[in-house]
């Protein structure tokens, strides 16, 4: 039995999916006559409430893409401390689009308003322009947080007097908008552009879409090229992505509720740590109390019993997602509460 909580990036494509793909009108995307991916971005506008949409190939490539279109080389860009584009996206927005990150630390990944206010540089030759503040929602290190609309807000507003942007790392903002019971576009509307995934619970095989107003989506476009994203026959990936925006956000609701119930039963684990207030989506973080238990051997513990989850130094992540029962969590369970009472098997020298 395999109960592989690592990411919800492991999910695989529906029968639908499956078949959509085989039954997809194709052309070339490049000059814009792919049929599907006509269609994948239309539909991904209109989910978001945005003038317009560009398939991407990955997350990552999306919000670089944005971070070019919205600044120049040498520009200063606002993140939260932990933000995923600033330690998980291999360093590109300094090393390709040559930007300067200026870090300011979060409550829960939520940036105040006020600290973002002080860290935007005033005119000065000496410093670098600040063109952009990024947000991330929902929030991975923060445990899947969500962005309440008012924060988000209040952040758009504050972009808004300052002359700034505002892009969105919305890899999971469909999670957000199930967990906060709120339209998605509402959740975007504050912002100039959004990135989300449609390779996580989504459950495509990959790709994700930027959303943006027309010129923004024009501009990154020709970024997407420049960085080898332009694709031909695309159709092949937006088939999928079209039925996932259909058919695959709603049930988004059962990864929320197996997280919950794998949280609430780590809990009841001695030797384990967690915060039940930081479990609002489908990511689920703890901490190991036991000193003389590494988290690597925690983890190579649980995989030998079909238990798969990730470490961020002393933290274990355990993410929900579409393929995931009730009976595999507490399975997962099961066998965390056994290793952490018997301790993990030594090896012989």
């Amino acid at each position: 039995m395999i109960v592989d909580l690592r990411s919800d990036t492991v999910t695989l494509p529906t029968e639908e999916m499956l078949e959509a793909i085989r039954h997809a009108k194709l052309g070339d995307d490049n000059f814009g006559e792919d049929p599907t991916v006509n269609a994948l971005e239309e539909l991904a506008a209109k989910k978001l409430g945005k003038e317009a949409a560009l398939l991407v190939t990955s997350g990552t490539q999306g919000n670089l893409v944005s971070l070019m279109v919205h600044s120049r080389r040498g520009d200063e860009v606002i993140l939260e401390m932990d933000a995923h584009i600033y330690h998980f996206e291999v360093g590109g927005l300094c090393s390709i689009a040559g930007l300067v990150p200026r870090l300011i630390p979060g409550r829960l990944g939520i940036l105040d308003p006020r600290d973002v206010e002080e860290a935007i540089r005033p005119p000065d030759i000496h410093q670098p322009r600040t063109s952009l503040i990024c947000i991330e929602n929902t929030h991975n290190l923060a445990g899947g947080i969500c962005w309440p609309q008012e924060s988000i807000k209040a952040i758009g507003d504050l972009a808004k007097d300052h002359g700034l942007a505002v892009h969105m790392d919305g890899a999971r903002i469909f999670n957000a908008s199930v967990a906060l019971r709120t339209d998605v576009r509402e959740l975007a509307k504050p912002v100039d552009s959004v990135m989300f995934c449609l390779s996580k619970g989504l459950c495509c095989p990959a790709g994700s879409l930027v959303v943006g107003n027309e010129e923004f989506i024009e501009k990154a476009r020709r970024m997407r090229k420049i960085l080898g994203g332009g694709m031909r026959k695309a159709g092949v990936l937006a088939a999928p992505g079209i039925i996932a925006l259909e058919k695959m956000v709603g049930r988004l609701e059962e990864d929320h509720e197996n997280a919950r119930r794998l949280a609430i039963g780590l809990s009841k684990i001695p030797g384990i740590s967690i915060d039940l207030k930081r479990v609002q989506t489908n990511i689920v973080f703890f901490e190991l109390e036991k000193v003389d238990l590494k988290p690597q051997e925690f983890l190579e513990a649980i995989n030998g019993k079909g238990v798969k989850a990730l470490a961020f130094g002393r933290r274990i992540r355990m993410v929900t997602h579409m393929g995931i029962t009730k009976d595999d969590i507490d399975y997962a369970l099961e066998v965390c509460e056994e290793v952490l009472l018997k301790g993990p098997s030594k090896r012989r020298s």
